[in-house]
């Protein structure tokens, strides 16, 4: 198999477990072989609701996400398990009881968790194995679901075992060790029964010196010989100097090191130091960026960029070398050895995110709680081992002769792309080399890709049970209509013994609702025992049947009366808040309506023969497009507008000669949400044949011609992929505006 082959089947294989499975992950892969490009991949990619996280705030910073302790609120010290005994001993240590009683989560942070679908955990290798068991603890508790671990969230860890591993102190392990066997999250009693699937991604970018790759395997898998430790010497050279300012930085095992190394180094320059300070705003821990608040250069000064370059042609990227030219006020320009060209340093802008759920989309956003400006450059002489995790260099001088920590080499030699950058200041001892014993065996566990294939078939079946089982859950609408009865009370609002008997007569509907989707799911349950033997067909017959009365009494009972309840309210004053409530429970209502939609295209794609994860793409596109609407409508009801002012917008940028894309990022939408926008006006001010070539207009037409019942979702079933959904709506607006107009 060869390497892009291979490439492909692995990562395509990891994507798909994500996205059409509800099984656990572990994610793993030598360095340099596309962690953090999965990690984006997904994040771009995945319909679910999901929070990426880390166990440190630089590894949480570094993935864009969280950091865990401040996503659940977990204690500073230990955890102890259900299976530890409860005793005064333990004062520095959590029990279950202990855990959820000082548990502070607020109401927000709890419906948050309850929507939580796919927790993604990045730098996995850090995380102790307690701190996985607190956080399943605290999951299973605030979703209400003790059967499954984690509270049925889907878990994707990501990230090298033979790297750097948790830090436990030697008081804490003293008492961890009677009930885990390592630190290692993988040692946690919550994935006793439900043990993540290993999944290795193997392409390595980094290097293609294969001498240096099979090194680098051995020292991983604990197989160091004396032969590869002779080879690793032989690049032993105490005295070395780099010929070249900007060649070589200096990896080396403690943060003390590295501060002595790069102050004197900037001593020796001549001229001027000159402190750049950075600029904090908000709620910003300085701790959890490598980017320094008080940044002191000067010129001739050798510096690493910490950021890759966001322009289209990028003059740099995380981890390159380069020497300060010139800096004149604020301005600091860079060049890199063996070309001339001065780089001007722009700064960056970290931020501090937490997530929070929009109750409109019921989706999980990002919320900047602070910001940290500074120009993204530090001094680069030398850097500990544990900060350059994640960064390549071409050369490099490595100190890790007095390695601590079981990876320290691994990771250090890692870094570099070939043998050929590779100086050692001190000599590598064959105890400095160390791997996990634990993690060796745990890496045991890896599967042919052939069998993994077989397990996401069987898994598939078990997702697509829930995902149908769940569209008739009718639990969060009649809980959520209870709560706004519950609310009316003690709100001052015009009619409301009137406007309460209106709330308790949907109430009384949905409540009728949820008992016959009970008995539906129940018959539904039965079905899907059998539902493969048919591909679904007759599945989606009964959904199908069931969505339209669902959709139509949801409608008609709830959505409607709600809405003119709404619309009669909006011009009032002094009931903004309870607008707010009432509109965020249409909004549930229309969320519940457009799931009806998406299992009945799930199953009809299914008894086509289409494939789970093309089929899962579209529904996420056409949930996004759905979605992006209810964000607009209540944009426009916090700004009055006018019904239809987004797409007369998109409209007019269009007319101006502005490209789909083009207009998408002016406005800040999706290009899909910017295409349903123009499909609307064709017949009236746009033709179909800006969107849709002759010779395709003809073939989607006379497959709606051959349907008695022409719905989206069926004319895209009959056509299949080469035909998007929006040249499908295209045909049917222009057949829709001929129709109306003769």
């Amino acid at each position: 198999m060869d390497n892009t082959l291979e490439k492909n089947t692995y990562f395509e294989l990891a994507a798909d477990f994500v996205n059409t499975t509800n099984e656990h992950l572990y994610l793993t892969g030598k360095a340099g072989t596309g962690k953090t490009t999965f990690l984006k991949y997904i994040k771009n990619h995945c319909h679910k609701k999901l929070a990426i996280s880390a166990p440190t705030g630089v590894a949480a910073m570094n993935a864009g996400g969280v950091t865990l302790h401040s996503l659940f609120q977990l204690p500073l010290g230990g955890y102890l398990p259900d299976v530890a005994p409860h005793q005064s001993e333990y004062g520095e240590f959590v029990d279950r009881n202990s855990l959820l009683k000082h548990l502070r989560l607020n109401k927000a942070k709890r419906e948050l968790i309850r929507e939580l679908e796919l927790l993604i955990i990045d730098e996995v290798s850090m995380l102790r194995a307690d701190l996985l068991d607190a956080i399943d603890v605290i999951l299973r508790s605030v979703r209400r679901n003790n059967r499954l671990a984690f509270g049925g969230v889907q878990v994707l860890f990501i990230g090298d075992l033979f790297q750097l591993p948790p830090v436990v102190k030697n008081s804490e392990w003293g008492t961890l060790q009677k009930y885990y066997p390592s630190p290692s999250f993988f040692n946690a009693w919550a994935l006793k029964d439900s043990p993540p699937i290993y999944l290795e991604l193997k392409n390595i970018y980094r290097q293609s010196d294969e001498q240096f790759i099979r090194m680098l395997n051995n020292i991983r898998n604990d197989q160091m010989g004396m032969d590869d430790l002779a080879t690793l010497n032989s690049y032993y050279k105490p005295d070395f100097k780099p010929q070249n300012e900007g060649e070589y930085i200096t990896l080396t095992t403690h943060n003390s090191k590295a501060d002595v190394i790069n102050s004197n180094q900037l001593e020796k320059l001549p001229g001027p130091a000159h402190t750049f300070r950075a600029t904090i705003s908000g709620d910003f821990n300085e701790a959890t960026v490598i980017a320094e608040s008080e940044l002191k250069l000067k010129e001739g000064a050798q510096v690493m960029f910490i950021r890759n370059d966001k322009g289209d042609k990028p003059r740099y990227y995380n981890g390159k070398i380069g020497i300060i030219k010139s800096i004149k006020g604020d301005d600091i320009c860079v060049v890199f050895p063996g070309n001339d060209e001065e780089v001007k340093v722009e700064k960056e802008t970290w931020e501090n995110k937490r997530y929070k759920l929009n109750k409109e989309t019921s989706l999980l956003e990002e919320d900047v709680k602070g910001t940290f400006t500074q120009f993204p450059i530090r001094l680069a002489w030398a850097i500990t081992i544990h900060k350059s995790q994640g960064l390549t260099f071409d050369k490099a001088i490595i100190d890790a002769g007095g390695s601590f920590a079981a990876g320290q080499v691994y990771v250090a030699l890692s870094r570099l792309t070939s043998l050929s950058g590779l100086v050692l200041h001190s000599k590598i001892e064959s105890n400095s080399i160390s791997s996990d014993r634990s993690a060796v065996a745990f890496s045991a566990r890896e599967q042919h890709s052939d069998l993994l294939k077989e397990r996401l078939l069987g898994a598939r079946v078990s997702f697509i049970r829930g995902l149908l089982l769940k569209a008739y859950d009718w639990k969060k609408v009649t809980w959520e209509t209870t709560n706004l009865i519950q609310s009316m009370a003690d709100k001052r609002i015009p009619n409301k013994e009137t406007a309460i008997e209106m709330m308790q007569n949907i109430k009384t509907s949905v409540t009728k609702q949820q008992e016959t989707a009970e008995k539906f799911t129940h018959q539904l349950n039965g079905l899907l025992n059998e539902a493969e033997k048919d591909n679904y067909a007759h599945v989606h017959s009964r959904i199908s049947a069931a969505s339209q009365y669902f959709d139509n009494a949801l409608k008609t009972e709830a959505f409607d009366p709600l809405t003119q309840h709404y619309e009669s309210l909006k011009a009032k004053s002094g009931v903004k808040k309870y607008l707010k409530e009432v509109h965020e429970l249409a909004s549930l209502f229309k969320l519940k309506k457009m799931e009806l939609q998406e299992v009945v295209d799930l199953t009809q794609g299914l008894s086509t023969g289409q494939d789970i994860s093309g089929l899962m793409a579209d529904i996420n596109d056409r949930r996004r497009a759905g979605l992006q609407e209810i964000s607009e409508e209540t944009k426009q009801a916090k700004t009055k507008q006018v019904k239809g002012d987004s797409q007369r917008q998109s409209l007019e940028l269009y007319q101006s000669g502005q490209t789909i894309e083009e207009i998408a990022e002016t406005r800040g939408l999706s290009p899909s949400t910017i295409e349903g926008h123009l499909v609307s006006f064709i017949g009236t001010k746009l033709e179909l044949s800006q969107f849709v070539d002759e010779q395709k207009s003809n073939q989607i037409a006379q497959v709606i011609d051959s349907l008695d019942e022409a719905t989206l979702g069926n004319v895209k079933a009959k056509l299949g992929d080469e035909f998007s959904y929006v040249e499908i709506r295209a045909v049917l607006n222009d057949r829709k505006a001929k129709i109306s107009q003769s």
